[in-house]
């Protein structure tokens, strides 16, 4: 507020550059806050009816509003209104576009065109409008004019179609202003439900844009320092020793905490076919909990593995999966090769505090699986996790080695959807909570 009575009212861009400058804290809440302004104070546009052809009646400046030197009078009228219209009558024929932006935002108001929450409701809220507006009284006027001035009754004809194309604009507006939050909310459910291998380019970009709030969620869950930590066993040794010089009587207790890790996850991805698109959404859930989870190193593999930490870092999110699928995307599924690529390149690394997390259809094209390498993984894991996009009646049927895989899983599950999903790296990271 102090920098708004500063800067003032008088220019838009600037206030709204204040705006972003102090309230908006990333370039999320920039867009966000941004778009909400230029929805909240956009200016009315009212629309004016077409201009009609008087020129049949020209000659007659009673008649046709003409001023003696053959010129319209100001304000764009073509002649002066009837007596005995309505006001609204009278705004419409005279174009007051003033006072038909009054009208209108007067009539929103009364309508209560702030509770518009869903597309389905246009149609009501506008009827609502209309009616405030006086909509049977300007069709009375239309069949008044119809038999006493036709030409001043197609103006008017005019001027109510543009009323309600102003009407319906007015609700639109209305609609993406107070209805966003429902409307997104009602996407966003149906998209987390939706099998992320089938979305089309549009979706695509919705997705990504939910993911990243499924990350923003679990990182304020997860980051925050605990405000009352587990107190866990009582430390007998150092609560005699802190109560010493009250003879031993134990006034001040301590107690034994209980050390937890970030997590420590491997991410190993099947990019091949349909699997690459919940891999793509998978890789940028991981990298987006960068706050919570303190190392992550994740690699794709189809014919052939290789480890992309490094373009997931230091590319943003479509130039990284484009980059990865030129490399290793898209060829058929080598799990046994991929297995023993892994082995040599980060077998060490896995340790009792890392989580390994292998996203794939597991169908090996009947080639060797060499799930004897997954074995000794999960021997010296903290847990092997395996994410399937795949439902579960469909595991070990053609070339799925699923099965055999799965007995070497501490947690084997369908992940085909943002729900699944989310889901699935919530309980690897509470694990560690």
């Amino acid at each position: 507020m102090r920098a708004v009575s500063e800067i003032g009212f008088a220019d838009r861009e600037i206030l709204r550059d204040t705006f972003l400058l102090t309230l908006a804290k990333n370039s999320d809440d920039k867009r966000a806050l941004g778009e909400c302004f230029d929805l909240f104070f956009k200016p009315p546009e009212i629309s004016a009816p077409p201009a009609q052809d008087n020129d049949n009646e020209a000659g007659e400046s009673g008649e046709d509003g003409e001023t003696p030197d053959g010129q319209a009078p100001a304000g764009g009228a073509a002649s002066a209104p009837s007596p005995g219209l309505s006001p609204m009558s009278q705004m419409l024929l005279s174009q007051d576009q003033n006072g038909i932006a009054a009208a209108i935002a007067n009539a929103a108001s009364a309508a209560e065109l702030t509770e518009i929450r869903y597309f389905t409701q246009r149609g009501i809220f506008s009827s609502r409008i209309l009616n405030e507006l006086g909509i049977s009284q300007l069709r009375d006027d239309l069949d008044a004019l119809n038999a006493t001035n036709p030409a001043e009754a197609d103006r008017l004809a005019a001027g109510i179609e543009a009323l309600r194309e102003n009407v319906r604009e007015t609700v639109s507006q209305a609609l993406l202003l107070y209805g966003r939050e429902e409307s997104e909310n009602l996407r966003n459910d149906i998209l987390r439900n939706a099998p992320m291998s089938q979305l089309d380019q549009r979706q695509i970009q919705q997705m990504r844009v939910l993911i990243r709030q499924i990350a923003r969620r679990l990182r304020e869950r997860y980051s925050k320092p605990r405000k009352r930590q587990r107190r866990g066993h009582l430390d007998v040794r150092r609560t005699i020793r802190r109560n010493a010089a009250w003879g031993g009587v134990p006034f001040l207790t301590t107690w034994k905490r209980r050390h937890r890790d970030k997590p420590k996850i491997i991410a190993i991805c099947d990019v091949s076919g349909s699997v690459a698109r919940v891999s793509d959404f998978f890789l940028l859930l991981i990298y987006s909990l960068h706050e919570v989870v303190s190392d992550v190193r994740s690699f794709a593999f189809s014919s052939h593995l290789i480890e992309v930490s490094d373009i997931l870092e230091n590319e943003d999110a479509d130039k990284a999966m484009k980059e990865i699928m030129t490399q290793v995307g898209f060829g058929s599924s080598d799990y046994g090769k991929s297995f023993e690529d892994f082995e040599k390149l980060a077998l060490r690394a896995v340790t009792p505090q890392t989580t390994v997390i292998v996203l794939g259809d597991a169908r090996t094209n009947n080639l060797d699986p060499r799930a004897d390498i997954l074995k000794r993984v999960s021997e010296r894991c903290k847990r092997l996790v395996w994410l399937n996009p795949e439902g579960r009646m469909v595991w070990g049927w053609g070339d799925s080695e699923m099965p055999r895989y799965a007995t070497f899983c501490s947690v084997a599950r369908q992940c085909a959807t943002a729900k699944q999903l989310e889901r699935a790296i919530t309980d690897i990271v509470a694990s560690y909570q």
